[in-house]
């Protein structure tokens, strides 16, 4: 009786494992990933350059992702099927309903993209707000960073 308890409880963990959401996130440079929680994750870049991300916002410049819908399936068959040469249509898990809803989602965000990406290029000069809540302008080097940055980020959400 025991071991048919245990084979039912094996069984039932593998079925709920299998049904997990899997989201997608960008990081500060532009890369994609995959996770199958939506634990709150954080990246930045630091002085040096490099990518570095967080389930806590550990820098000063550490800014909140936004969570993306990918599908129902495990993250192994998602990561898989992104990296099928050609892979079209609907991903591992996901139904009809499912995949006209991540494609809306997509297109929003793409469309969203490209409005920044067009009004940052279309400025006159670039700036972010001070903490005093004062206009400060970005250099021309800083600004062209920002503008290769958000083409990158562009670019990933409207493959």
């Amino acid at each position: 009786m025991r071991k048919f308890f245990a084979v039912l409880l094996l069984v039932f963990g593998l079925v709920s494992v299998t049904h997990a959401d899997v989201w997608s996130w960008v990081d500060a440079s532009g890369k994609t990933h995959f996770v199958d929680t939506k634990t709150a994750i954080y990246t930045w870049v630091d002085e040096s350059g490099d990518v570095h991300y967080s389930d806590t916002p550990d820098h000063e410049d550490a800014v909140s992702v936004v969570l993306v819908w990918v599908s129902n399936g495990t993250l192994e068959e998602v990561k898989a099927h992104k990296h099928k040469a050609g892979s079209a249509g609907y991903l591992p898990g996901e139904t009809v309903e499912d995949g006209a809803e991540r494609e809306k989602a997509e297109a929003y965000y793409c469309k969203r993209a490209t409005e920044i990406y067009d009004s940052y290029v279309n400025a006159p000069r670039l700036f972010k707000a001070g903490a005093d809540g004062e206009r400060e302008y970005l250099s021309k080097e800083d600004a062209a960073q920002t503008i290769a940055e958000t083409r990158a980020q562009k670019d990933d959400l409207c493959r």
